[in-house]
């Protein structure tokens, strides 16, 4: 199996969804395509398109810099926290290893986070609970109040 999701979460869960890729480059326009699809019947106001850019840099670095001994995964998880959308992307590498980076312009590499910087309301790194690192997103107002 090459990814599975989470179309039903609990209805008293935050948690819109999930999904769970292989890390492998396939995976990046997967997880644009499900979420998508899957936040589009809880009608956010915010734009789908920019979240699912966000997303796209997430799971490429996710999967670029993602390190295990074992087989692993990327996954992604979408909540609903009052009035924002947050998004998390899991991957078993080190907290530490994510920074925003300033590259040169003929760089090939090194944009994602400047653009999830630019386009999110909030983002952050840190060890995540299943082992590993998370970099979240968080868009205010993707709802109304």
């Amino acid at each position: 199996m090459a990814y599975t999701i989470d179309r039903h979460p609990c209805e008293d869960s935050p948690r819109l969804g999930a999904m769970t890729l292989h890390p492998v480059p396939e995976s990046v326009p997967r997880a644009r395509r499900w979420f998508r699809k899957f936040i589009a019947p809880y009608s956010p106001s915010c734009s789908i398109d920019d979240c699912a850019l966000m997303i796209s840099e997430l799971v490429t670095n996710a999967i670029r810099y993602g390190r295990s001994d074992d087989s692993w995964v990327v996954r992604v998880e979408w909540y609903r926290e009052g009035t924002s959308l947050r998004v998390d992307v899991h991957n078993p590498g080190f907290p530490a290893s994510v920074q925003l980076r300033h590259p040169e312009a003929d760089d090939a590499h090194g944009r994602g986070l400047l653009l999830v910087d630019s386009i999110a309301d909030s983002w952050r790194s840190g060890p995540s609970f299943f082992g590993g690192t998370v970099v979240s997103f968080v868009v205010a107002d993707a709802w109304p109040a």
